[in-house]
């Protein structure tokens, strides 16, 4: 398959005249000195089948220009043009370099030479601005739910949670659409393909079987942040991630933590192998929060699933000339995944990882002051094994370190335990694994940075930061090295803001293993828990650390 920015674009809708005026043409009103936008909105989409001239795209831009339904569309098995406004307009653009037409078909999209020569900063770029876009007037096909991903959206997503998806526009909520978060659209460019000579993209796309996607793989997205914005400047970005979790059936649900932006909805993402990309899935949402907290991960749609919900309304069509990529999994990363534990007491609950037949580490917060706790550790994707947990110790409230230790009722000889790592890189690759974002229903997730900083008090590793995204229930993950799966450090938190509440989820703190190996080499010696006491007897300065709050800032609450 050709390199994925050959295949993305923009697509924009809008609606002009007609007398069923759409429902949202009147939230865009005409500003001095700014054309009217009558309600147009954008998003990525990719050339599905250059051949026939078929784009794929997210279907919440088309929300806007539904005519008003008796019923609600979520109901429905598809939609067709009739369903829209008369007036409705679809344009695509893309790159003009991979591109075979007449001239006379290609326009330029966004700034006018004018406006752009207006601006000294933009002035000398028209010329390439120009010659980098090509946009082609497109008619809908259909637009149709993804039934097994609106099944696991049912399922994860309650309104207990309070989640929240927005896209372009921050204020929009796609979920409360009718063409909500499970719908794509299809499209179609007339004279492309068969019936005229313009040929896009190349041929057809190759993918990758969701069923065979594992945690941990690396992902490439490719799609045009803020394309309504300046598509000169976003068309066809790249991100780079992991398979941070999988959900529903066939894996239609992907988790991703790769950086996507407003406007990457329908823009796709690629699993590379051999220096060819494959297409895993579709971009949903960008931007999500669960209550307060921003997530930081992207929502992707299985191509899989979204392909099959397509051939079952055009009748089995099959589109696809090559069998789908299948893809090995990572043996390493199965492996760490086993060693790490979802804990529960009665009203919480969050992570820990198992360092010997018997103990797991977590952080004391986890725990809630109870002195059992329920194991849960992931078989396979199907079941658990569930046992009982003694709190051996847990630090105080007062302790400059959020640590507790667990002991099992009975021994996990079946635990390929993780080896202690003695030092630390500033800058080397890391997971964090935990029970974030999909807690105790998916298993834990995992995401991917690097170290970012390490912390030393008396040339001695107090505390950790790393870039991976981590949220509520990851307290207790561990941070393993990637190259060789050592275990770093115990997740404790991320920051906060202290003027907003919100949190940062790529911006988190753990505590250094090398802490704890000699404490843990004397308890499985003595079995006296009294070798812990030490961790609540750090200096003040080392308190004050771990709180963020220098001497300067002492007015200031903990951002922790």
């Amino acid at each position: 398959m050709l390199c994925p920015e050959r295949r993305g674009c923009v697509v924009s809708a809008s609606a002009r005249g007609g007398g069923d005026e759409p429902r949202s043409a009147q939230r865009d009103t005409q500003t001095a000195g700014q054309p009217q936008r009558d309600g147009a909105r954008s998003c990525s989409g990719l050339f599905l089948s250059p051949q026939r001239g078929w784009v794929l795209c997210h279907g919440h831009i088309f929300s806007p220009f539904l005519r008003q339904p008796k019923k609600d569309p979520r109901g429905r098995p598809f939609l067709l043009p009739g369903a829209f406004h008369s007036g409705l307009q679809i344009c695509i653009q893309f790159p003009g370099d991979d591109c075979r037409s007449p001239p006379s078909l290609w326009t330029p999209l966004g700034p006018t030479s004018e406006s752009l020569d207006s601006s000294p900063q933009l002035s000398s770029l028209t010329p390439n601005l120009v010659k980098a876009q090509r946009c082609s007037q497109a008619e809908m096909l259909m637009v149709f739910p993804c039934s097994e991903f609106q099944d696991i959206l049912q399922t994860l997503f309650n309104k207990f949670d309070k989640w929240s998806f927005c896209g372009e526009d921050q204020e929009q909520e796609l979920q409360a659409e009718p063409l909500g978060l499970a719908w794509f659209a299809l499209l179609r460019c007339p004279g492309w393909g068969e019936d005229g000579d313009t040929v896009v993209g190349g041929q057809n796309p190759r993918w990758v079987s969701s069923e065979c996607l594992k945690k941990g793989q690396p992902l490439f997205s490719c799609a045009s942040p803020f394309a309504s914005f300046c598509s000169e400047i976003f068309m066809n970005s790249l991100s780079k991630g992991i398979v941070s979790n999988l959900a529903g059936e066939r894996n239609a649900m992907i988790l991703t933590d790769a950086r996507c932006l407003p406007g990457t909805e329908g823009g796709g993402v690629y699993i590379r192998s051999r220096d060819r990309y494959y297409l895993a899935g579709l971009i949903v949402a960008p931007l999500c929060w669960k209550a307060s907290e921003w997530v930081g991960l992207t929502l992707v749609c299985s191509a899989t699933c979204v392909f099959e919900s397509m051939g079952r309304i055009l009748n089995g069509f099959e589109f696809f000339s090559s069998p789908p990529l299948i893809v090995p999994g990572s043996h390493g990363l199965t492996r760490l995944l086993g060693s790490v534990a979802l804990l529960e007491s009665d009203r919480i609950w969050g992570s820990g990882v198992i360092i010997s037949s018997r103990l797991i580490i977590t952080c004391r917060h986890v725990l809630d002051r109870a002195p059992s706790i329920r194991v849960k550790i992931l078989m396979d994707s199907n079941s658990w094994l569930a046992l009982k947990g003694k709190v051996v110790f847990a630090s105080k409230e007062n302790s400059p370190y959020d640590l507790a230790v667990v002991e099992l009722e009975e021994d996990l000889t079946f635990i390929e335990l993780p080896t202690i790592a003695s030092d630390f890189k500033k800058g080397e690759d890391v997971y964090v694994i935990g029970y974030g974002v999909f807690g105790r229903t998916c298993g834990p997730s995992v995401t991917a940075g690097i170290l970012s900083a390490v912390i030393t008090m008396e040339d001695q590793a107090v505390m950790l930061q790393t870039t991976c995204a981590v949220h509520a229930g990851s307290s207790g993950g561990p941070v393993f090295r990637t190259s060789s799966g050592e275990l770093l450090g115990i997740v404790s938190s991320n920051a906060r803001s202290n003027k907003g509440g919100f949190t940062y989820p790529h911006l988190n703190f753990s505590f250094p293993i090398t802490v704890l190996g000699p404490l843990l080499s004397a308890y499985r010696s003595t079995r006296d828990a009294m070798v812990f006491e030490g961790l609540n007897k750090g200096s003040e300065h080392l308190r004050t650390l771990w709180k963020l709050q220098g001497s300067t800032s002492t007015p200031w609450k903990s951002k922790l």
